[in-house]
């Protein structure tokens, strides 16, 4: 059975987005999995996945976007 597709979005005070991605950097700097509920899902990021940042300027706006992408090493993904 494959998982459902689903995408979340979630704003975050400037200390709980800190918090968040300290923890992250913690853990792929140590080669960890790093596990944080999104949702109702629990997500779990492999210590291999690839990251990326992209910039972008318009106008007198600015946008930073990380992203983090894995292959799901679940025996139930698609």
């Amino acid at each position: 059975m494959a998982k459902e597709d689903h995408h979340l979005k979630k704003e975050y005070s400037t200390a709980e987005f800190v918090a968040r991605l300290r923890h992250l950097a913690d853990a792929l700097e140590k080669s960890e999995r790093f596990e944080f509920e999104a949702g109702r899902e629990g997500v779990s990021i492999p210590a291999e996945a690839k990251c990326k940042i992209a910039y972008e300027h318009e106008g007198n706006k600015g946008e930073i976007e990380c992203k983090i992408k894995w292959k799901d090493q679940s025996p139930f993904a698609s």
